[in-house]
């Protein structure tokens, strides 16, 4: 059975996102930035601070690229149509 989505939350998939973002940098960018630090010019490595703001910066920008995205997805859904899936029930 198909179906569309017609209508996407946007403060919700916006915060989830951003949480998500803001791990995925934790996860990956952080450590990057220390390995890479020992190998940089000296007084072109990056502050502590800097690293640490990295997280919140990714769950900010995370955060409003989601939300207007829904925003306009929503906006656009009467004139377009939505986001179409084909779904089928399982008997577990």
């Amino acid at each position: 059975m198909k179906k569309q989505i017609e209508r996407f939350s946007p403060h919700q998939n916006a915060k989830v996102f951003a949480v998500l973002m803001a791990v995925s940098s934790l996860v990956f960018v952080v450590p990057f930035m220390l390995i890479a630090a020992p190998f940089a010019p000296r007084g072109a490595g990056m502050s502590a601070l800097a690293v640490l703001a990295f997280p919140v910066i990714y769950l900010v920008i995370g955060y409003l690229s989601v939300a207007i995205g829904c925003w306009v997805y929503n906006l656009l859904y009467p004139y377009i149509g939505g986001i179409e899936f084909q779904a089928r029930d399982t008997d577990d």
